[in-house]
Formats: structure tokens, sequence, C-alpha cells
């Protein structure tokens, strides 16, 4: 192991197997993690190698000269002093705009080179390499990549990012424990740190919790105050103000959106999945027209019919998996739900219920988990544009199981019983057993498993040394976090990471205090207070609990918005049905002008609900001008290469035009 490099700060580490006696033996061959060491030495990278207690790891850092020459290699474009975003070039750098702390590229961007570089290691001589390990040997063969092979015999076990530690205690101060302001937080330092999508949702989480405040304090008076005469109005008041409320956020949370992604766009090459395309003209275009303009019409349709035949059987696939969903909630969930608020119904005492309650959502845990697996097998079989378009598919998908078990016992206590006591029962207990149960997945578990994993080490560790008169190595801190569980999600693994969860959690609070809002306007209040703490929770989470993620460049809160938009829809229908099952109950209306009354009152929220949409811009006109400006001035950018290309292919063929007729003369 090299000794300790003072003042590099390594960002990714890959995790190998400990070498026995067999390291220091002369046969044929280099052994593979010496090789792989050299390598990541050849193409410029830092190296240094720690020995753990149960694993060999491998720390890099690179310069910025090393990683501007990968961006350039990967065409990402940045922003420059211009206004407008170019392709960049190391030796251009000093045109492009530099970060906040000094730096040119962002963790998003030095991950993306990192894995560019540590990837793209490849055979270049014209013969094989032997690859010699512990317990075999391997050809490592032209042009074939290194990291890959190597991964292939289990020789590298893991390739994950590590935590910057001055960073990260930063974090811990002013983002984790700062409870000065309860909704604050440095979404440029998250941003900058963890990428944009997770700066994305706590960016939405802070902003919902702030609003949340104005339900939770309206619905803490209707429940404590009596208004006398007035009391028949106030639900009905309460309903509209909320609705109008909800829509109202997300009208601004898009706005808010946008704005933040045009603020932390420095933070992220804009085309991380994109690729420069030059716009010289291929000179072969103008020697002969017609006969490339016939090709390319046959292309064309040959092209056309073969993404109609794609689109067509894409489309299939889906409704095939969707429908095999489906079925599968109403055939298997649907009778086991129906049980559970039957159940429920019949027992006597509140004891009894709570302890049926919380057994029961223990146990849909696994059958959604379940389900989610079957999901993402399922969407292995279609086919999609990007990663996000297939990470949405999966979305779509586990919410419609998760919805089932969530919701349907208490639509069958709202909707078929009546009863307004039991319902106000059940949601309090689904929003207390539910946080605990969370919580405890998502913080108490992942804690006790590193806790374990790090107790087997050491045990491990010191059955070694007693067989043995080795050395005793020490605990590393890049081997604590390889014990540390990664931020992944609890299904779909390579498909999402941790917000998945997240957001689903949130998903779920949001439809149960919308849709049973009338029943038990507390709830607004609930959310509120659990909401404060889920954002220090979340932050805890990812900087003391977890390995630091794998960053993700979305700016979007993507199909979940879609899913929030899907609830506030339903909340005014089911708000809607049970102001009738209450007033008629209650005897405060007459069925029929109530209903007529309500029925008049759902129509005008799902008016305010589609026509708000369109009062409140979803872009800030700065955003807009500021988009439109760079998209002109790219533009004229490449008109004017465009042009200069035209007339350098224009001028060569003139030269050599006047050699030939001289020549003829």
């Amino acid at each position: 192991m090299t000794g300790n490099k003072k003042g590099v700060c390594f960002e990714i580490a890959l995790a190998v197997p400990k070498w026995g006696e067999n390291r220091g033996d002369e046969r044929e061959g280099a052994h593979c993690v010496d090789v792989l060491v050299d390598e990541l030495r050849k193409n410029g990278l830092i190296v240094e190698r720690d020995d753990g207690l149960q694993n060999e790891f491998i720390k890099l850092a690179a310069s910025d000269e090393v990683i501007g020459r990968a961006a350039a290699a990967l065409q990402f474009r940045k922003p420059t002093y211009l206004g407008m975003d170019l392709p960049f070039e190391w030796e251009e750098a000093e045109a492009f705009i530099r970060l906040p702390d000094g730096s040119l590229f962002s963790w998003c961007e030095r991950f993306h080179c990192y894995n560019h570089i540590i990837y793209g290691i490849v055979n270049t001589a014209e013969s094989v390499v032997v690859l010699r390990s512990d317990s075999k040997e391997e050809n490592w063969k032209p042009g074939e990549s290194l990291l890959l092979k190597l991964e292939a015999m289990d020789v590298v076990k893991e390739v994950f990012p590590l935590h910057d530690e001055k960073k990260r205690k930063q974090l811990l101060k002013s983002w984790a424990m700062n409870w000065s302001d309860v909704t604050h937080q440095p979404i440029d330092d998250i941003c900058a740190y963890y990428g944009m999508k997770i700066a994305t949702y706590f960016t939405f989480l802070g902003m919902y919790t702030r609003w949340l405040l104005f339900p939770a304090s309206l619905g803490l008076v209707v429940q404590l105050m009596d208004f006398g005469s007035l009391q028949f109005a106030v639900l009905p008041f309460f309903f509209m103000s909320f609705i109008s409320w909800v829509v109202l956020f997300f009208q601004f949370w898009k706005r808010k959106n946008a704005a933040i992604s045009a603020r932390l766009q420095i933070y992220n090459s804009a085309s991380l999945e994109c690729e420069y395309r030059s716009m010289k003209p291929e000179p072969s275009l103008s020697r002969f027209p017609s006969e490339h303009m016939r090709k390319q019409n046959i292309d064309r349709m040959r092209e056309k019919a073969n993404f109609q035949r794609q689109e067509w059987f894409t489309w299939l696939l889906r409704v095939r998996n969707d429908a095999f969903i489906i079925l599968s909630i109403i055939c298997l969930q649907l009778p086991f739900e129906l049980t559970y608020a039957h159940l429920y119904e019949d027992l006597g005492t509140d004891v009894l219920k709570f302890g049926l309650t919380a057994v029961y959502l223990l146990v849909i845990q696994y059958f959604t988990r379940m389900g989610g697996k079957v999901a993402v097998k399922l969407i292995k079989y279609e086919k999609f544009d990007t990663a996000e378009n297939k990470a949405n598919s999966l979305v779509y998908k586990v919410f419609g199981v998760y919805f089932m078990q969530s919701y349907i016992g208490v639509f069958y206590h709202a909707l078929l019983h009546r009863n307004i006591t039991t319902l106000r029962q059940l949601l309090i207990q689904r929003l207390v057993i539910s946080e605990v149960i969370e919580n405890l997945l998502e913080n108490a578990i992942p804690y006790l498993s590193y806790r374990f994993k790090k107790y087997r080490a050491v045990r491990n560790k010191g059955k070694r040394d007693k067989e043995s008169s080795t050395g005793k190595s020490r605990f590393t801190r890049v081997e604590k976090e390889y014990l540390k569980p990664a931020y992944n999600a609890s299904i779909g693994q390579e498909i999402e990471d941790g917000l998945f969860d997240d957001f689903l959690e949130l998903v779920l609070q949001f439809g149960m205090i919308m849709m049973f809002a009338c029943a038990f306007p507390l709830a607004f209040a609930f959310a509120a207070m659990t909401n404060i703490t889920e954002i220090r929770a979340d932050a805890l989470k990812l900087l003391a609990m977890m390995r630091r993620p794998t960053p993700r460049a979305e700016e979007t809160i993507g199909a979940w918005l879609n899913i929030f938009q899907f609830l506030i829809v339903m909340s005014i229908c089911t708000n809607s049905a049970l102001l009738v099952c209450m007033y008629d109950r209650e005897g405060n209306w007459n069925l029929s002008p109530g209903l007529a009354a309500i029925l008049v009152m759902e129509h005008v929220l799902l008016f305010i609900k589609f026509g708000f949409s369109r009062i409140v811009p979803e872009e800030p006109a700065w955003v807009k001008a500021a988009r439109v400006k760079n998209a002109t001035q790219a533009e004229q950018v490449c008109t004017r290469q465009l042009l200069r290309s035209l007339y350098g292919d224009e001028k060569c063929f003139d030269e050599v035009r006047s050699h030939v007729s001289k020549k003829d003369a």
C-alpha cells in the first residue's frame, strides 16, 4: 500500500480481493491487479492502494487536465463567458465558466469522466496479455476493456464513489444538523455534492413542506373550532380551499423547477447523454445529387417501415405487461385487501385493530416488493429510447400495486360502510404505523446491516490472525464506506436509485391526506410535522448511513409529477363522495339537494384543476428569455460554421476545376 498523498481527494474506489501468499510466485503472466494499477497510472490517474480487513481497495483521483481531456472526449457542452453552451475543449478551458468553488467540473461531470477513463482502458497490443489471479488465468484480448474483463473474472467486485470528508462534514453542519429554518436547505451545495436529481428531490420536499403549513393551519381550525350555524359550510369551504391550494402549489412547483434547473445548470453538463455533431456537409452530396436523393428516399422508406413496426410491437408489449399487472392486482391483491378491511370492521377493540393494521402493513411490504420485481422483469422486454423512460414505466407499474394496497381498505370503509369514525381511526393508524415502518426500513435496518457487516469482518480477521502470523490490518475509511449499504431502490436496483422509495413514500402520504381530507382535516398537520423531520432524516441517511450515490443528471421529478396530478383528480372525486355520505348521515342536508350541490362543486373544482394550470406560467420570464437567447446564439454560431464549411468546400472545388482545365489546355 502506498503512502497517503496529502492534499489529494480520492473520489472513486475499486474493491478487489485480498491476495494470499501466491502473489509473489513466478507463473507466466502478470498479476491482474498489478496490471490494472499500472494501466490506471498510465492513463494519468492518481492511484493509492489500501489493505482492508477483507478486501483490498484501489482509490483513484485525477487532475483537472485528465478530467478535462476526458470531458473533451465525451464532448460535454458547458456554459462559456460568451453566454452560450459549447463543446468543452481543454486547450480553451479559460473560456468556460467555473463553479463557485473555482473548479471546472461538478461531481456529476467528474463521475462520468472517471467511468470513461477506467472503462476505456483496452489492450492496445497486437497480442493477448495473460492476466493471473490466485485461482485462474485469463487472456486479455486486443481491444478488450480491462475493467469489464476483471469484473467478469470476479476480480473487481465493485466500483463505487467515495465521500469527500471535508464537504460531507460541511453538509452535516449546514444541512442535516441545521434546524434554524425547518425547511431551509443548501440546494446549491447539495447539487454540487450529489447531482441534480437528488437536489431536485430535496427542493420539492422543502417546497411541499413549506406549502403544507397553510392546509395544516386551516385543518386545525376546521377540526377544533365550532362555527355554530355555519358549521354545515365549513367542510365544503375546506374542500375547495385545499384543492385550490394543491393546484396552485404544483403550478408554482413547475416554475420553481424551471428556475432552479436554469440556475444549477452550471453543475450539470446538459448534454451528458448527447454527442456534439459537426455541421460540415459531406462532399459527396454535391457530386451525384440524383443518385444520392434516390438512395436517400429508399433508405427513408425502409427506416419509416422499421420504425412503425417497432412502434406497434413496443406498444403491444406495454399493453400486455400493463394488463398482466392489472389482472394480478384484481385477482390476487384485491381479495387480500378486502379480507383485511372486513376483519378490521368485525374486530371489537382498538388494540386488536391496531395490531391487525401493523401486521397487515408488514405483510404487504413483502407483497408489493414481489410485485415490483415482477414489474422490473416485465419492462426488460419492452424497448425504451432512454433509461429515464424505462424508469418512468417502472414507476407507473409499481405505483399501481402500491395504490391498491394503500387505499383499497380505506375506500372500503369510506364508500361501502360509510363509517366515518372508523375511517378516521384507520387513517390515524395508517399514517402513524406507515411512518414508523418506513423509518425502520430506511434508517434502522441499513444501520444494523452495516454494524453486522463490520462485526463479521472484524471477527473473520481475528480468526485469520490466529491461524497465521500475518500482521494486523487496520479498518480503513474506504472499507467502512464499502460496507455501508448502497443508495438503491428496494426493487429495480438496476433502473432506479433510492429516490424511488423516497418519492413513493411521499406520494403515498400525499394520496392519504388528500383523498380523505374531509374525513380527517388534521392529517395535513401530521404530514407537515412528518416532512419537517423527513428532510433532516433523509439528509442524515445520505450523509452518514449510505454510500455516496451515483449522480444523476435529471432535472425534474419525472413520472411522479403525473402521479401527483392523478391523485389530485382522485381526491376531488373521493372527497365529494365523502361529503355526500357525511351530510346525509348527519341529517344536515337532504340527499338530493346535497348531492346536486356537491356535484356542482365537484365540476367547479375540476375546472379549477384544469383551468388554473393556464393562469400561472410554468416557466419564469427570465428563464424563457435566457433559453431563447442561448438558442439564438447557438443558431448563429452553427450558421457561421456551416457557411465557412460550404465556402471552404466550394473554394477547394474551384481549385480542382481550375487545375483540370489547365491540364486539358
